[in-house]
Parts: structure tokens; C-alpha cells; sequence
């Protein structure tokens, strides 16, 4: 049930006190309009949470370019965590996760029909897009994790928050791992509970949904990952495609905020998982290298493999000295989201007609 990952620590809460107010003062900054918000012709989705990390937003974010795609040029704009590049860049097919950074990197491979920037400067992006000759026909634009960012303001917010870990049961950083208050919620357009167990009871969704009290205009649905067949992160390994089965031994490594659902999806195929978890977006070095190794060369069983996600995969590709034995053993584990109680077609309503009633006004 919801809230079985949160710890909060109660020592630390008079210092969430300082932090909240001054995320008070600056949303009432926005509020009152000292603190100006940029609109924009163009439909613009945000997709983001009030949380620090963990909540899904870039399978979230590929789900919406699978629906938009077919019928709109849509550009992605994330900040690019982490990259060592700075100001506006353009992502190409040639571009480098240290270019990037590693999830707008792996939004680009798999859709290379997608335009994908990154900046830190969300209005400068925007503005770029809508100007630079490469990109000024975008009908679409998703600005992925910027919830926060208020000074643009998209014409649709979506909010996720972790089944697992519902901001209803959080607390303000440091104490806990939100980075506003829960009220927030306010000003999200359709709420996403994800992560969502697919055996959720009917009481599960009641209980949410009268926790998140949303306001009558507000939308809210539930999702869940489904994964899809295991692939080698080295193409250049020899070998036959593995498949899990209940004997397969498996290292997870992840370098993800929370990878205890995927550890536990996992576990309902094979009780043999060893997990390796490193911090989100991990940069991996030669000791990391030497952990998996160690790690791997510790596993018992005549079937073994390391799993990884698709945004690990990025950072594993950079990786020079692993042993070949470790290299023909690495399998990334490609994840999508679908929603529950049948609410695919809802939510492709939803957003479409956000869509088409935004081109139009623009």
C-alpha cells in the first residue's frame, strides 16, 4: 500500500520548516505576479512532480511522445542533468550522453523523430525552439521535470507521484523527500499515481483519491510499468537472447532514485535477484566497475545475468574496461508505462484535445 517506502526523519524537520518557507514566498512571488510567468502560442505539457526524483517521469514522457508523435512534430525540453555541456543544444543522433545528458540521450535514440533540447533556462529553451530554423515548426512541446519552474507557464501540468510514496504521506526536504508542499497539487491540471501495483483494490484507489482531494477540474489516473524483452546493451556480444525464468540468477544494477519497484516486479518472476544500487545518474568510474565485477563473479547459479535499465544503459555504454564475460552478460530491461482501470483511452482524450484546442487558439 502507499507510503511503504517513506522514512522521514523527525530531526531534521525544523530545517523542512526554513526550507518550506521560503518555497512559501516564492510561489506567493509567482502568485500575486511579482515573479512574471511566460505563456506561449504553442501547446505546452509539462510533465514533472514535486518530488526529489524517483516518480517516472521520462517513461511518462516517452509514453506521451508514442501517443503525439503520429500526428504532430513534438519537441522534448529537459535541463539535461548532469551533462558537462551549457546553455541551449539540440540533440542529434550523434550527440553523447556527457553532451545531453543520459535521459534526453535515451529519448533521442528511441525517437529519433523527436526533436529533444536541453537547457537549464526553461524560457531560453522555449524561445529557441520556436525561433531556431531547425525547429520553429514544432505543433508540440514537452517540458520534461519543471514542475518547479514557474516561470513559464505550461498549458497543461501533469503531476506524477509515486504510488509508494504519495506526497500525501511525504514531508519537505531534508526531512523527508518533498520539494514543495503537498498543495502544490493545486495547480496541476491531471494528477498520475504510477508505480501503481496491478492488482490494486478497488478501496486503493478510493483512499488515494480522496487523499489527494483535487479539485473537481483536475484529472486523475493510475499507472503501472509493464517491461518489454530483455536486449543486450553490447551489440558486439556473441550469443542467444535471454529471457527470465525462475532459475535465472540476476544482478540488478541501477543507478536510479528508487529501483525497489523494479526490484520487486522482478521478484515475481525469480527470487534469485542480488541488487547493485548506485545513486541516480551515477557516473560510473574504474572502482564501480571493479563492484560489478565482484558482484557478478559472486553469484551462484548456472544462469546468470545483470539487468540494468535503459536510462543506466547510457552511462554503461561509456564504460571501457569491463571483462568480456561481464559485457556478454549485461542486459537492459526496456520499461513503458500503461495505465489502469482502462484509462489509456481517457488519457489520450485528454491530452488530445488539449492539443487541438491550443493549435487552434494559437
Amino acid at each position: 500500500m502507499e507510503g511503504d517506502l517513506i522514512h522521514i526523519n523527525d530531526w531534521l524537520k525544523p530545517l523542512s520548516w526554513f526550507y518550506g518557507a521560503g518555497v512559501w514566498v516564492r510561489n506567493m512571488l509567482f502568485d500575486s505576479g511579482v515573479l512574471k510567468e511566460q505563456t506561449y502560442e504553442r501547446p505546452v505539457i509539462c510533465i514533472g512532480n514535486i518530488t526529489a526524483g524517483g516518480t517516472g517521469k521520462t517513461p511518462h514522457t516517452e509514453m506521451l511522445l508514442r501517443l503525439l508523435l503520429p500526428r504532430y512534430r513534438v519537441a522534448v525540453l529537459s535541463r539535461g542533468y548532469k551533462r558537462r555541456s551549457r546553455g541551449f543544444r539540440l540533440a542529434t543522433l550523434k550527440s553523447t550522453m556527457r553532451e545531453i545528458g543520459d535521459e534526453p540521450w535515451q529519448m533521442k535514440q528511441k525517437f529519433p523523430e523527436a526533436i529533444v533540447a536541453v537547457d537549464v533556462n526553461r524560457r531560453r529553451g522555449i524561445q529557441r525552439l520556436l525561433t531556431d530554423e531547425q525547429t520553429r515548426a514544432v505543433d508540440v512541446i514537452l517540458l520534461d521535470d519543471a514542475f518547479q519552474h514557474r516561470y513559464v507557464r505550461a498549458g497543461m501540468n501533469i503531476l506524477l507521484t509515486d504510488y509508494h510514496r504519495l506526497i500525501t504521506d511525504d514531508y519537505l526536504l531534508p526531512a523527508g523527500r518533498l520539494r514543495e508542499p503537498c498543495q502544490a497539487v493545486n495547480r496541476a491540471s491531471a494528477v498520475i499515481v504510477t508505480k501503481c501495483p496491478t492488482d490494486m483494490k478497488p478501496i486503493d484507489y478510493r483512499v488515494i483519491h480522496k487523499a489527494l482531494s483535487l479539485k473537481p477540474f483536475q484529472q486523475l489516473f493510475f499507472s503501472t510499468f509493464h517491461y518489454g524483452k530483455l536486449r543486450r546493451l553490447f551489440g558486439d556480444t556473441p550469443g542467444q537472447a535471454e529471457e527470465l525464468t525462475p532459475d535465472t540468477h540476476v544482478l540488478l544494477l541501477t543507478g536510479i532514485a528508487t529501483p525497489q519497484q523494479m526490484m520487486m516486479d522482478l521478484q515475481r518472476i525469480t527470487r534469485h535477484i542480488t541488487p547493485l544500487s548506485f545513486p541516480d545518474h551515477h557516473e560510473f568510474k574504474a572502482h564501480d566497475v571493479q563492484r560489478i565485477e565482484d558482484a557478478f563473479t559472486a553469484m551462484q547459479g548456472s544462469k546468470r545475468l545483470i539487468i540494468t535499465t535503459e536510462k543506466d544503459a547510457s552511462r554503461l555504454l561509456l564504460i571501457q574496461n569491463l571483462t568480456p564475460i561481464v559485457r556478454r552478460h549485461i542486459y537492459v530491461l526496456p520499461i513503458e508505462v500503461a495505465f489502469l482501470r482502462g484509462q489509456d483511452e481517457a488519457f489520450s482524450q485528454f491530452i488530445q484535445s488539449f492539443v487541438i484546442e491550443n493549435m487552434s487558439a494559437g
